[in-house]
């Protein structure tokens, strides 16, 4: 634990005053469709609160891994609005559009599929739900690692609403408001926005070699909206309808030169740093925006007491372009840019009912499509003349999809609740490709097409058991199903007209979650087994077009340890805590051609043993004038890999030229965030105000958070991505 987290706890200690709180809440979910308290649903669940989101001030899923066990959200290698999400070590590490996700994310109950703009601000958040293990029966495809559900406010129909404006280190601003309005007739009304800048942390000057093509890398430019309105059309039927926007138009991320193994680029060695720099030149285009939107349409119609019909309906659409100076030096080395455009059409229909808490079900249906196009220039070794190569990569696709599904729990004895479900999957894929070398005959020609088709049957059966009225016992058992596809990236006709197979993970669970020591403590633990078959694994190969292949690995097993825990110490301190264990391997991993067995030397990406979570939320002071408190959120990582590469140098020359996986080692870390939070300062009946001092990353931890090795034919060109470095500010807060 290091030492501005001791110093800290500290001044806690002499500070602290005997200022009451309130006890552990309950807290309600809807991972299964329905509202239940989280304690009564049978599998590994986190839930953050509007209080924690709030001040924490949480805005998007890249801030909430350090809250959950054996979760990793990272960004992308040059991006920081699209996210690797790790779930028990499942993850897709490539960003392209035609890469299913492994975890699932929805918000307001609508799938957002793809890795792309999946880092954007939502404003008017109520809870974030973080489901862990295998969702295949209620959520489908791409959950078999888990989920993660987004879920907003609802307008209160009464007139309120806050303002707030926040600064910081690196030129830092931040502005929200969120207005509700009072309902007129049965309609309710709330409008919210967001916006954000911070100047880049890594400033960027010219050098002899050339310009640079910008002032700063890692700046943050981002603006958010939603509009929300509720209509009562009558006693039984409320329609909710939701529209989000966030855009991001920003400096990209610092590639930092971390490696280079050969002197036929002698000009840029003096370019390598295996520290974090805060200051960088670069000469090609670097650059990322994203723009998100959605309109969501929920109807939930009461067609009895204990029957009732919902339906979300959903359009998503996504622009995002990035340019990516990969060498992250002046010379004209590597450089990479993205265009792309996506879509996506979404109709559920549920149906929920239950019998005198015997009986409660869910039963409905599931049409999803989607479609999108990247356009993917790439410029590598521009500087040297006749050895430099001008790639015209692009690739579309189509997607579409149909389910029906059914879950019910029932209730055995007062005890004993058996809960089983099934759903059935049939999706069709479509992949367009076209690739070639500028100026020269295409390697594979436009309007190069491929389709296929996927179905899957997806179970879960569980039991759970009440030890006491507060306390249960349950053992899942659950599949997963990610859908195969094509390779977008592919660098021969042949990959590209091959598909690659789905994915699918059978798991087993136990565990116990309940509350102890006269409700003080609210706790839970649980053990896994996933077994995956097919595993997909994207191989970053940096031939051609740098390249990526498509592995389905065989088979693995991961299994695991999750427990977390929230202690009322006090009337007046409350500590949190978490921890996820891992131990993966492959049983099965054919490659070196197709034909040899390496499941002992391949590494499991964004896979670390060990992730621990410490909180401690206390109030130090309080008066007429307002209540003085604390936040100290730390959290520590272990060592992982990056990529599902060799461990040691494999002996079969098919082999032999593969990049390393020890190479773009990640090395454990730990973060400290800290939050002096002055609340509830009166003026008059209706207004209050609030303040926040707060820093992140206390400690000015310096960490690698991502590589990217391009291994041989690349002179094992490696950039480096760096974790932010320690930043601060100070937020307030006006409500009425």
């Amino acid at each position: 634990m290091n030492k501005a987290l001791l110093a800290v706890l500290a001044l806690v200690a002499a500070l602290h005053t005997g200022v009451a709180q309130e006890p552990i809440e309950e807290i309600v979910v809807t991972a299964q469709k329905r509202e239940q308290n989280i304690l009564e649903v049978p599998f590994s669940i986190t839930a953050i609160s509007e209080a924690d989101i709030e001040n924490r001030d949480i805005t998007n899923i890249g801030e909430i891994d350090r809250l959950v066990p054996n979760l990793q959200v990272s960004d992308a290698p040059g991006n920081s609005t699209a996210a690797q999400i790790a779930i028990r070590g499942g993850v897709t590490i490539n960003p392209a559009l035609t890469w299913e996700t492994t975890a699932g994310l929805y918000l307001d109950g609508v799938y957002i599929g793809k890795t792309q703009g999946s880092v954007f601000d939502v404003v008017e958040v109520e809870r974030i739900e973080v489901l862990r293990g295998p969702q295949g029966t209620l959520y489908g495809r791409n959950t078999l690692a888990g989920g993660i559900n987004i879920v907003s406010k609802a307008p209160s129909g009464e007139l309120g609403g806050y303002a707030k404006a926040g600064v910081g280190n690196y030129g830092a601003q931040t502005l929200a408001a969120s207005v509700s309005l009072p309902a007129f007739g049965n309609v309710r009304v709330n409008l919210a926005a967001r916006s954000e800048m911070r100047d880049g942390w890594v400033d960027v000057d010219d050098t002899a070699f050339s310009a640079s093509s910008v002032d700063a890398l890692g700046e943050i430019d981002r603006t958010a909206f939603r509009v929300a309105f509720d209509v009562d059309l009558s006693d039984s039927l409320t329609l909710a309808y939701r529209y989000d926007f966030s855009e991001a138009d920003q400096a990209a991320v610092h590639s930092q030169l971390h490696r280079l193994d050969d002197d036929f680029m002698l000009p840029i060695l003096g370019f390598i740093s295996t520290e974090r720099e805060d200051n960088a030149s670069v000469d090609g285009a670097s650059f990322e925006m994203s723009e998100v939107s959605g309109h969501s349409l929920t109807m939930n119609l009461d067609l009895s007491e204990t029957l009732s019909l919902k339906s979300i309906t959903a359009f998503r659409d996504l622009t995002w372009s990035d340019g990516l100076d990969l060498d992250g030096t002046p010379l004209d080395v590597a450089h990479t840019q993205r265009h792309s455009d996506y879509e996506s059409f979404s109709q559920e229909i549920q149906l929920l009912g239950g019998r005198d808490d015997t009986v409660n079900f869910v039963a409905g249906a599931y049409l999803f499509s989607d479609d999108g196009f990247t356009d993917n220039p790439q410029r590598f070794f521009g500087a040297f003349g006749p050895f430099g190569s001008y790639f015209e990569s692009r690739y579309g696709f189509e997607t579409r999809a149909v389910a029906l599904f059914a879950q019910f729990d029932y209730a055995v004895n007062d005890a004993l609740t058996l809960t089983a479900g099934l759903r059935y999957t049939d999706e069709q894929k479509e992949i367009e490709r076209e690739l070639g070398n500028e100026g020269q005959p295409r390697t594979i020609t436009a309007g190069t097409r491929a389709d296929t088709s996927f179905d899957d049957l997806t179970p879960t059966i569980s039991l759970s058991y009440d030890l006491s009225d507060a306390v249960s016992a349950y053992l899942r058992y659950a599949e997963g199903f990610k859908s195969g596809g094509f390779n977008g990236e592919a660098q021969t006709l042949e990959e590209t007209l091959m598909p690659y197979g789905s994915e699918s993970v059978r798991s087993i669970e136990a565990g116990v979650k309940g509350l102890w020591f006269d409700n003080r403590l609210r706790a839970s633990a649980a053990v896994f087994r996933n077994e995956h078959s097919d595993m997909q694994l994207s191989v970053f190969t940096a031939e051609g077009a740098a390249g990526s292949s498509v592995r389905n690995a065989g088979e693995a097993v991961i299994q695991g340890i999750e427990v977390e825990a929230m202690l009322h110490v006090s009337d007046e301190i409350r500590v949190r805590a978490s921890y996820g264990y891992l131990d993966p391997k492959y049983d099965k991993y054919l490659d070196c051609g197709g034909a040899v067995n390496v499941a002992n030397n391949r590494a499991f990406p964004h896979a670390p043993e060990s992730s621990l979570s410490l909180g401690l939320e206390a109030a130090l002071l309080s008066g007429s004038w307002g209540q003085l408190d604390v936040i100290i959120d730390y959290s520590y990582i272990s060592d992982y890999y990056l990529y599902p590469y060799p461990i040691v140098p494999d002996s079969n020359p098919a082999c032999a030229a593969s990049a390393l996986a020890p190479a773009t080692e990640v090395g454990d870390y730990s973060l400290t965030d800290l939050r002096l939070l002055l609340s509830d300062v009166r003026f008059g009946e209706s207004t209050s105000f609030s303040a926040s001092l707060w820093a992140q990353n206390l400690g000015d931890e310096k960490y690698r958070a991502n590589m990217i090795d391009f291994g041989p034919s690349f002179a094992r060109l490696t950039p480096a991505y760096y974790g932010l470095p320690r930043t601060y500010g100070v937020d307030l807060v006006v409500r009425w």
